[in-house]
């Protein structure tokens, strides 16, 4: 399912292969949440999706882990934003925004966050939908 719908946003898409069992298990435990359901069905088509820009829109597994970590774990984060300890970043672009899940009450989100403000906007309600606003309407996430 995946896979086709890259492929009909973005022909030239070259899908990597499917992510590990054992790492997205790994995810989940290092992150001490569960990856939404769409996300998880995703990296088990193709780990990781890029643009024609080569910017990771989808990271692969590996990177879930390492880059949540990261930001969670930073001291001068823990000055200058709010805890991120509730949202799975996910995706980033190429002027800098950021694209996470959040659990809210009506269930899993995405938010596109701004590094330089600490805004956290509503962007998506879907990984279909991030997808097509990412290999259609480009660099859109700012408005």
């Amino acid at each position: 399912m995946w896979r086709e719908l890259i492929g009909e946003l973005y022909p030239e898409a070259e899908p990597a292969p499917p992510a590990d069992e054992a790492v997205l298990a790994a995810v989940e435990r290092a992150l001490s949440l569960p990856l939404p359901f769409e996300l998880a069905s995703l990296l088990r088509e193709t780990d990781g999706v890029r643009n024609e820009y080569g910017d990771e829109v989808v990271w692969p597994a590996r990177r879930l882990i390492e880059d949540n970590l990261a930001m969670r774990d930073e001291p001068d984060y823990a000055e200058l934003y709010a805890p991120f300890d509730e949202m799975i970043f996910f995706g980033d672009s190429d002027m800098g925004p950021q694209f996470a899940y959040v659990h809210t009450d009506y269930g899993p989100g995405i938010v596109v966050w701004d590094h330089e403000t600490d805004r956290r906007r509503l962007a998506v309600v879907s990984l279909r939908d991030y997808l097509v606003r990412c290999f259609t309407q480009g660099n859109g996430w700012h408005r």
